[in-house]
């Protein structure tokens, strides 16, 4: 396990360390839009496609502000996802809103449709809103009865990158998106082949090295978005 290295684990925590990871500065005021995010960030641009597109369906609920501080106090959800499917009730109205991305170029669904079918399996399962995600992330009989059937979504990824994804977004501290930026992130520093499973657990544990280091919590959140910044900066 590249894991059990010590070699590989002090280069990567120092790395790391040399990021300087920090908290999360946003967050998303509805589970609307972190499910958004989470099905259409996957192979697309953040700040020019994934954010502005959240944006246009916030505006059609009138959120002037979709994201808000971390620290901001939590208010009541303003687009629960039984009024989202009401606006939009099948993926043609959501195209217009967002675009005509695919899950995959080879046979994918549309990423509109994706999003409708997250939201109604997490609508139809009694979880509407962002605190009740919160809430299901702690229940795991529950969290696991959903997460099967957000499997069989198409556009999954290896290892279920996007399920994990929008549990960060809705408030995982403990998650990491192992996507091919991370992995690519990895390579750089020396550690090749690494599937995103030993992503996972090599970033939860440099998360643990580091807060011992700093004597401050270091989230593997914290962590791994560190990381994507470092290697989205490399283009």
């Amino acid at each position: 396990m590249v894991s059990d290295d010590a070699e590989v684990m002090d280069r990567i925590t120092a790395g790391v360390r040399d990021l300087d990871p920090q908290p999360r500065q946003r967050r998303w005021v509805s589970l609307t839009f972190c499910i958004l995010d989470a099905v259409f960030s996957i192979g697309a641009r953040y700040d020019t496609v994934v954010v502005p597109l959240v944006r246009r369906v916030a505006a059609d609920f009138d959120v002037a502000e979709p994201s808000v501080p971390h620290e901001v106090e939590d208010g009541p959800d303003p687009v629960p996802l039984g009024e989202f499917l009401s606006r939009y009730p099948n993926e043609a109205n959501l195209v217009q809103a967002t675009n005509k991305q695919r899950t995959s170029t080879r046979g994918g669904i549309l990423k509109a449709e994706a999003v409708l079918r997250y939201a109604r399996i997490l609508n139809d399962h009694g979880v509407r809103s962002l605190q009740e995600a919160r809430e299901l992330l702690t229940d795991a009989v529950h969290l696991g009865t959903v997460e099967m059937e957000l499997r069989q979504v198409p556009g999954e990824g290896t290892a279920g990158v996007r399920r994990g994804y929008l549990w960060m977004l809705v408030g995982d501290e403990d998650t990491v998106k192992p996507n091919r930026m991370v992995v690519r992130w990895l390579s750089a520093h020396g550690v090749d082949g690494t599937t995103p499973e030993q992503a996972r657990t090599l970033l939860s544990k440099v998360s643990k090295r580091i807060s011992s280091d700093l004597g401050r919590r270091v989230t593997a959140w914290e962590v791994d978005h560190a990381i994507w910044l470092a290697a989205r900066s490399l283009g």
